[in-house]
């Protein structure tokens, strides 16, 4: 559980700068630049996740179960994760109405996936990760917006294309699709469906 709580601490750390020290981030960009900034936080995000990665695995062999999910929570994970990945899609492909209209489909997202698996995994280890994350996308969710009322935070454009919203969600559909369907069971060793 150390390994993986090591891992939670540097990624969602390194995420939530904004969220608690979004000063610091600016002064720190400011003295040595864009550069070295994010060179360091893509490393310590790497290494927070391949943390997270081996710790969860070695932590859900020797966990406590809290309780036993009913098994349809495995089919409403199966769709909120779904949705999650087609929010996650529409936050890079650029003029669509889903962005334009959540402004944050990459936070909520994570909201949902996190949601979705703690209804359907009853562990500590479940329980620490999962719940882990949807603490860290509800409070950047709230920071971001704040920052966006103060005018600190661009807006997000208006409107948005059919064309490019059904590139959203089709994009997010298939990589849902080989992640529920290969890639969740070698990966996490877990088969979804």
């Amino acid at each position: 559980m150390l390994i993986l709580l090591i891992g939670l601490v540097l990624f969602l750390g390194v995420h939530s700068v904004r969220v608690f020290a979004d000063d610091w981030r600016t002064r720190v960009i400011a003295a040595r630049g864009p550069g070295p900034w994010k060179g360091g936080y893509t490393v310590v995000s790497l290494l927070g996740f391949a943390l997270i990665c081996v710790g969860f695995g070695r932590a859900r062999a020797d966990t406590v179960a809290l309780w036993s999910p009913p098994f349809w929570t495995h089919h409403v994970t199966g769709l909120f994760t779904l949705v999650a990945f087609v929010f996650v899609a529409a936050a890079y492909v650029p003029g669509n109405t889903i962005k334009a209209r959540l402004k944050d489909p990459m936070i909520l997202g994570v909201k949902i996936w996190a949601l979705g698996h703690l209804l359907a995994n009853g562990t500590v280890a479940d329980v620490v990760l999962f719940g882990s994350f949807l603490a860290w996308a509800v409070l950047d969710f709230r920071a971001v917006r704040r920052r966006r009322a103060a005018g600190a935070e661009p807006p997000v454009a208006a409107g948005g294309s059919g064309a490019r919203t059904v590139v959203a969600v089709g994009a997010g559909a298939l990589a849902w699709a080989a992640f529920a369907f290969w890639l969740h069971a070698r990966l996490i060793g877990v088969s979804p469906f």
